[in-house]
């Protein structure tokens, strides 16, 4: 984009216009809408049900698993654009080599997601290597802990799924404009309606950024748009498609390292930018997706249904790498004084493509005096990457304090060749048995053959099943407890760059997981949830000899809480908390046996609010405060970050201008500019990424 300012203001005042059109003829049905919200804090927000633990609907109350939904409407209040802003509200997920400019990446209970299955797409696995957008997502669910039934090879952490916004029922036009950080600007829009007999249905979502990052030189921009239809064939039939593309280019910002290999940086600011060379360009990556879905209702209690996805990523990596100190040869870390080594790093042309179909029937029926719900099918999956030998030269030395200008490599990337191709084909079914009024018993079953193939290590080709079988007992109408047992597996990690047996493929490793909950709806706006869980899995870790191996085994223990709902019909109160004891046992080397697990804090936090004081109709005003313990940076566990507080604040007012309703929102995140290091990862090295200084962010919502 040659000019991006003249063409974000271009398409600012073109979505205004259309929604204008459209203001009079939907004045009435919104004036009901504004009394809702100016009532109500979190009512509307509320989801009851999800698939996301399995091919069941099922209520949260009663799922046997620890799922996190967050609604359309709770992620417009709770100013969550990215999925980043969303995975602060819940304790269990954390950063995990999360770079701003680059791909957004967690973890969940300790363990770091799969980019190539952790992340899914209305249950179809997506990569997770960029910003995946939600301008076109209804709701974003958290699945935390093993998940083999529902997504076969994935981490044991658990997985985010996207659920993509479907056609209204009533007319929808809505436009939201927002400026933030150093300048950055944003536009949306979302279309929605039926046709008049509610046979064909559409929803389009538009967006446009201009990205101008609190890290100075982080600049870029991002172009979003995405459609669905639903066609009703007949009484019986359903037909949907979803499509969406997303460009964004962005100056990517990397992280520190440690001071003489052992003391964390000094004077390190927020804002500070190491890939600052004037040769930089920015990480460039497109994401296309294509969705399709066909329900069949048999009868009133069978159902069967066929769905596929089609995702391709494509990304120009590009950075003027940070990486050790040459001088003192230090790898990794930075010498004393600030200086640091330089590497130019150049991987044009790397692609993911995944696609994936899937068949299910579900219904019910009964053998006596048992209900079953029940739902088997099958899924083939298949997942082609294609890059080239990356250029990774060292191109001179610069310093924190005391930028220095150093020369571009001159070496030049390979040809993008096909490097790795999985394949998946799955046979699975999920039984719900109702065997009285108290007890569900919950039993699956997973049997997946897998083909992987990397250039430069062995073919992997296995067949396994992956139980889960789960008791639900309903202590009252209100009260569910359950005990679930379950297995999962993944994919056994690449060696990374700078080991003695790069790119190298490990053999994929079995998780085993038991957990107990309880969940509880002490009224009919407040819900509470425990849980305990164990989860082990086989530990990777670069030993001492610089092989990335595995041996030896994580143990990850924890207790999670959550509450969330109105204490009064004005105030809605949430609170997510994780205690974790996360360990590394087994491995033969004294100096992590035992040791704390890398980037895990022992116990972290998050409450926030939501309260419309009577006094100013249409007014709310939200906090949150959310609490990191400390976490180890190093395996050895002898340097670790201290623990952090955050204190975000906003308020927001929703009033009609003309007939349309209109919602502004002010928020100050980090209102009081606390420095901290939000991710201490050791991927590529290990690396120390700060987090974000005060900022400020104001939109305005208007729905016609």
């Amino acid at each position: 984009m040659s000019n991006p300012r003249f063409r974000f203001s271009l398409i600012t005042i073109a979505i205004t216009q259309l929604l204008a059109v459209a203001s009079n003829a939907s004045a009435q049905s919104q004036e009901q809408t504004l009394q809702e919200v100016v009532v109500s804090a979190s009512r509307s927000n509320k989801v009851d049900t999800s698939k996301a633990n399995g091919f069941i609907a099922n209520t949260l109350q009663n799922t046997p698993a620890t799922l996190n939904v967050f609604s359309a409407s709770q992620l417009q209040d709770l100013r969550v654009r990215q999925t980043s802003d969303a995975m602060k509200f819940d304790a269990s997920v954390s950063d995990a080599y999360n770079a701003v400019g680059y791909a957004e990446q967690f973890s969940i209970r300790g363990f770091t997601l799969d980019n190539s299955s952790s992340y899914r797409k209305d249950g179809f696995a997506i990569p997770g290597d960029a910003s995946i957008p939600l301008e076109n997502k209804e709701r974003l669910e958290i699945l935390k802990g093993i998940s083999g039934l529902q997504s076969g090879f994935t981490t044991p952490g658990g997985i985010i799924n996207y659920v993509t916004k479907r056609p209204t029922n009533s007319l929808l036009r809505s436009t939201t404009l927002e400026a933030s950080e150093r300048g950055t600007l944003y536009g949306t829009v979302d279309l929605g309606g039926k046709s008049d007999d509610k046979q064909f249905g559409y929803r389009i979502n538009a967006a446009i950024e201009k990205l101008r990052s609190y890290v100075k030189g982080a600049d870029g921009e991002r172009q979003f748009a995405g459609v669905a239809f639903d066609w009703q064939l007949s009484s019986q039939a359903l037909f949907q498609i979803d499509a969406d593309y997303q460009h964004k280019s962005q100056i990517s910002v990397p992280g520190f390292q440690l001071f003489d290999g052992t003391e964390l940086p000094r004077g390190t600011q927020a804002d500070m930018m190491l890939n600052d060379q004037k040769w930089v360009k920015p990480v460039d990556t497109k994401n296309s997706n294509l969705g399709l879905r066909f329900e069949y209702q048999i009868n009133q209690d069978w159902t069967t249904e066929v769905a596929a996805n089609l995702h391709e990523f494509k990304r120009d990596d590009f950075t003027a790498f940070p990486y050790g100190c040459s001088a003192k040869e230090l790898y990794p870390g930075y010498c004393a004084n600030g200086d640091y080594d330089v590497y130019d790093y150049q991987s044009p042309g790397e692609s993911k493509k995944l696609r994936g179909i899937q068949a299910i029937v579900s219904g019910k029926f009964a053998t006596g005096e048992l209900q079953h719900r029940i739902a088997f099918g099958v899924n083939h999956s298949q997942r082609r990457d294609y890059y080239g030998d990356y250029v990774y030269d060292y191109a001179g030395s610069s310093n924190l304090f005391h930028p220095l200008a150093v020369p571009p490599s001159s070496g030049k990337p390979g040809p993008v060749l096909l490097r790795r191709t999985d394949k998946e084909l799955s046979a699975f079914i999920q039984d719900i048995v109702k065997l009285n009024q108290e007890f569900d018993l919950h039993l699956g079953l997973r049997h997946l053959d897998v083909d992987r193939t990397q250039l430069g290590s062995p073919n992997f080709s296995q067949s396994y099943n992956l139980p889960n079988v789960a008791l639900v007992y309903k202590a009252t109408p209100t009260t569910s407890t359950y005990l679930s047992l379950s297995e999962g597996l993944e994919h056994g990690g690449v060696a990374p760059i700078g080991t003695s047996n790069e790119n190298r493929m490990l053999d994929a490793g079995k998780s085993k997981q038991i957990e107990m909950g309880i969940k509880s709806a002490i009224d009919r706006d407040l819900n509470v949830s425990a849980a305990i869980f164990r989860i082990t899995k086989p530990l990777e870790y670069t030993n001492a000899v610089n092989m990335f191996v595995s041996a030896g085994e994580a143990e990850h223990r924890g207790l999670e809480i959550a509450a969330q709902g109105n204490l009064a019909s004005n105030w809605m109160l949430g609170l997510s908390a994780t205690a974790l004891n996360a360990h590394q046992n087994n491995t033969g080397d004294a100096s992590i046996e035992g040791k704390r697990v890398t980037n895990v804090p022992n116990f972290k936090s998050t409450i926030y609010t939501d309260y419309a004081p009577t006094a100013w109709a249409g007014t709310h005003l939200t906090a949150s405060w959310q609490y990191s313990g400390s976490k180890t940076f190093s395996p050895d566990n002898k340097v670790s970050v201290p623990a952090f507080n955050v204190v975000n604040l906003g308020a927001r007012y929703t009033t009609q201008i003309q007939g349309v309703v209109s919602t502004f929102r002010f928020d100050i995140n980090n209102a009081f500019n606390k420095f901290y290091w939000r991710d201490v990862t050791q991927s590529l090295g290990g690396y120390l990424f700060p987090g974000a200084p005060r900022t400020y962010k104001i939109s305005g919502q208007f729905d016609f």
